[in-house]
């Protein structure tokens, strides 16, 4: 990720206007500081040439990723945005997709060059004044890009089409300005280590006062530290029908190893952050294969992000086909109808932002489009607003 860029200026306030004796005046100081929040997003477009013929103004979408505490998206098109570029051009635009109101940033889009020379095809706000300042995305569904990202022959032939596939690099620079005031003296505080010495503490089995019995292994525990951390523990030693004099719990139906770290234990017995931690790893390892399972999983165990990362990646058009022809949709499809529904309805509301989007470009909605001229010639940025009027900037 870029480094964050700063803008600052000075601005000296609260002078006192009342007493101008000599040795009496007061004065502060403070600063408002202009920076961008930058975050990055790689795009890997397997099998381009089956993705043309798919007709101009039709488009591959990325997954949406957050920068600035708003979302985005790349948007490919493989015949290009405009019919009346007749196919000649492949074009790319960045798309605000959440909900916002005059969303200032920079963008950079990078076409990597898959072989070893690294001459990428690099198109960037962040190394050079723009004359109008950032670019400004009046809602969700603005846009921002090229229309004529790269001649397609020359696409085509060249170093950054290798084995069907194409790699683009984004990062956006969400602005924000904050005001900076003087700081005062202070005292570094340590950050806690109090996770190591309960650790420490467990692995010593220094005043261990309850067993679990799993299978053929025993796992020594505190029943205080576990009723701090779950409300099922807590209920079971010292709620109104529990038993503090309780030294032996004997889990059925888990395995040991299963004990120890994986999600339907931490399920079965509350254990929030555990449970969390569960879902983050499921999270890193979704696929088109393991989609279906994973989103049953979580709804056996009601994980609601880990649910809804499910829903959003097989609702995705580019892994649907995919996902439904994997063993455990079909596993899906029997065990957990509902989550069909579900499926179907998330993929409507991706349709429905996709609707959007073109709408909002039949409209005149803010769309910011270069034309790369094949003759290297000045870039020329175009903007189109809701009152239908055009604006060039020339570089």
């Amino acid at each position: 990720m870029p480094p964050i860029r700063k803008h600052s200026r000075g601005a000296k306030s609260g002078e006192s206007m009342g007493n101008s004796k000599p040795g009496s005046d007061q004065e502060s100081c403070s600063r408002s500081i202009s920076e961008t929040v930058n975050g990055s997003h790689r795009f890997t477009i397997k099998g381009y040439s089956l993705a043309k013929g798919m007709g101009a103004g039709k488009y591959l979408m990325s997954d949406t990723f957050a920068v600035g505490g708003y979302d985005w998206a790349i948007y490919f098109y493989p015949d290009g945005k405009n019919p009346e570029d007749s196919n000649a051009y492949v074009s790319v635009f960045i798309a605000l997709v959440s909900e916002g109101t005059d969303v200032r940033a920079l963008f950079e889009l990078t076409l990597v060059d898959q072989t070893d020379s690294g001459k990428d095809k690099v198109h960037s706000h962040f190394d050079r004044a723009l004359e109008g300042g950032p670019y400004t995305l009046k809602y969700r569904g603005s846009m921002w890009g090229y229309k004529k990202f790269f001649r397609r022959s020359l696409l085509e032939t060249s170093e950054f089409l290798k084995d069907d596939c194409l790699v683009l690099n984004c990062t956006v620079g969400v602005v924000r300005t904050r005001l900076e005031q003087p700081k005062q003296f202070t005292i570094t505080v340590p950050s806690s280590d109090m996770g190591r010495d309960l650790k420490d503490f467990l692995d010593s089995e220094a005043g261990c006062d309850i067993v679990f019995q799993v299978g053929d292994e025993q796992f020594k525990a505190h029943k205080l530290i576990l009723a701090a951390r779950s409300r099922v523990f807590r209920a079971q030693f010292y709620g109104l029908v529990g038993d503090c004099n309780v030294h032996k719990v004997v889990v059925e139906d888990v395995e040991p190893f299963i004990f120890k770290h994986l999600l339907a234990a931490a399920d079965l017995y509350n254990l929030d952050r555990l449970k969390l931690l569960c879902e983050s790893k499921l999270c890193k390892e979704i696929t088109t294969e393991t989609v279906a399972t994973t989103l049953a999983l979580a709804e056996q165990h009601q994980c609601r992000q880990l649910k809804d990362v499910c829903l959003k990646f097989a609702a995705n058009p580019s892994n649907l086909g995919a996902v439904m022809q994997s063993d455990g949709y079909k596993h899906l499809e029997e065990s957990c109808p509902s989550m069909l529904v579900e499926l179907l309805e998330t993929f409507a509301s991706v349709d429905d932002n996709s609707s959007l989007l073109s709408s909002r470009k039949r409209s005149g909605s803010s769309i910011y489009g270069l034309d790369l001229p094949a003759d290297g010639g000045g870039t020329v940025a175009e903007s189109a607003n809701p009152n239908g009027r055009r604006v060039r900037r020339r570089y």
